[in-house]
């Protein structure tokens, strides 16, 4: 049974590959060499540029699983969607984890299939096609994440998303792509029986089926639990920044910005009182000045801003970074 433990920034690189072999192709994907000594995982994700915190969740999903992660690692905030998550760092680890699968590992079975069988046995050369099959789908559904999938993330990244696309519409659409790799597995178990030489060699080759259905399966598992709840954030913080930045067009025109400078730090607590629904009163009490002070006070207000509503104040407080907009009901 694989070692269940919550893997943390001080622990030694080394003892999380010892415990966890089947980890050495992850470190590839994130970019990590080997040769890291005695150094802990975050320095050693520290001197190759990669998140700690990213490499850690991937790391421990992978290790432990999606229910097991999240009651080992509730203590420590690891959510979906934990917005200490980099998405460049989760991006890069993905698009690599592509290209290990479907450049090395595709071909990699594809040679030892065809050395393990025999190719005048009739029924070996319909698994062999079987597995071609197999390539030409798992190859499509890859290669549709790399055209479609991940630059909508890098153009999410950028501050400019594509309009007719979001993560919600890959989401609908990921299945599982381990599930031929399994049928294959039994077809060569239940039907062909081989002996000698060749018998070791599809033994050989039947167990690197099985762990590549195993690394496909926690593959689609991290994109669907951490990769596209990270997008979704992804996606409500640049809507947010662009709603933001539209108010902003179409309200605050002209030498507004002058405007801004021209208030005092008394008046903009006094604006921020208000869009918090405090009465005169409540203001006074809460800035520590008379009632007739902060009548003074939105006078001035109304005046250098040419805003007299508690919405227009709103959107003011908003667009200059007096408020948060995740703050106030739209």
């Amino acid at each position: 049974m694989k070692n269940q433990k919550m893997y943390e920034a001080d622990d030694k690189m080394i003892s999380l590959i010892r415990d966890n072999y089947d980890l050495l192709q992850s470190l590839g994907s994130f970019g990590i060499s080997m040769g890291f000594g005695d150094k802990t995982v975050k320095e050693t994700c520290e001197d190759n540029n990669v998140d700690t915190y990213t490499f850690l969740a991937v790391v421990n999903y992978t290790i432990n699983g999606y229910d097991e992660s999240r009651r080992m690692g509730a203590s420590a905030g690891m959510f979906e969607a934990d917005e200490r998550i980099s998405v460049p760092t989760l991006l890069h680890y993905l698009e690599a984890s592509h290209s290990y699968f479907l450049d090395f590992q595709l071909p990699y079975i594809r040679r030892e299939l065809t050395e393990a069988l025999n190719e005048n046995d009739a029924l070996a050369r319909l698994i062999l096609r079987f597995y071609d099959e197999y390539a030409r789908e798992i190859r499509l559904h890859m290669k549709y994440e790399q055209k479609t999938l991940f630059p909508y993330v890098e153009s999410l990244l950028a501050g400019n998303p594509t309009s007719d696309y979001n993560v919600e519409t890959f989401s609908k659409h990921h299945g599982a792509a381990d599930k031929k790799l399994r049928e294959l597995k039994l077809l060569i178990i239940k039907y062909l029986p081989q002996d000698g030489l060749h018998n070791n060699q599809l033994t050989a080759t039947l167990h690197d089926i099985y762990e590549n259905e195993v690394w496909l399966h926690q593959h689609a598992q991290v994109e669907d639990h951490i990769f596209v709840p990270a997008i979704r954030r992804l996606e409500q913080i640049v809507k947010q920044n662009d709603v933001t930045k539209n108010i902003a067009d179409m309200v605050f025109k002209g030498d507004n910005s002058q405007n801004s400078d021209a208030l005092s730090d008394r008046e903009k607590d006094v604006i921020v009182s208000l869009v918090q629904g405090m009465s005169n009163k409540e203001i006074a009490d809460h800035l520590c000045i008379s009632t007739n002070t902060v009548i003074t006070h939105r006078r001035n207000i109304a005046r250098k801003l040419q805003i007299h509503s508690p919405a227009g104040l709103t959107i003011y407080a908003i667009v200059n970074g007096l408020i948060d907009i995740s703050a106030v009901k739209i």
